[in-house]
């Protein structure tokens, strides 16, 4: 049946793909302490500076089960700060702490670096980026 064939099935490819770029990732951030999730919480704030906890998930797309242990190790690490909103004490806030800020400069490079291990070329990024991103878009409410 070939429909059944692992060769034939566009999410093994997408799961291929990941764990290689997420490869990609690790001897970059190893040097960092990050692991590739934690990355992904500090381009965050290092755009944001101050983000609640709320919105983090929304826009890594993880739930808060996934999203806390990672907060609390970055925490530990002493490059973020949680903080109970006054407004609403429900609400917790992320925000960069100085080392966190400083972390920034190091990790620069990176996507430079990554665009040059991975070969992919302008014409692929500008083809890849917004179809994936079409996709995502279509399922982030689900």
């Amino acid at each position: 049946m070939k429909q059944l064939k692992l060769s034939n099935q566009l999410c093994f490819s997408f799961y291929a793909l990941s764990r290689l770029v997420t490869s990609h990732y690790q001897p970059l951030l190893g040097p960092l302490d990050l692991t590739y999730p934690q990355y992904l919480v500090m381009l965050v704030l290092w755009e944001h500076d101050i983000v609640s906890v709320k919105t983090l998930g929304q826009q890594l797309m993880l739930d808060s089960g996934t999203l806390t242990p990672l907060l609390k190790r970055l925490e530990t690490k002493k490059l973020i700060k949680r903080v109970r909103s006054k407004e609403d004490e429900r609400s917790v806030n992320i925000h960069l702490t100085a080392a966190g800020r400083q972390l920034q400069q190091e990790a620069a490079d990176i996507p430079e670096k990554i665009s040059c291990s991975m070969g992919f070329t302008e014409k692929e990024y500008d083809t890849l980026k917004p179809m994936i991103n079409n996709i995502l878009k279509r399922h982030a409410d689900e």
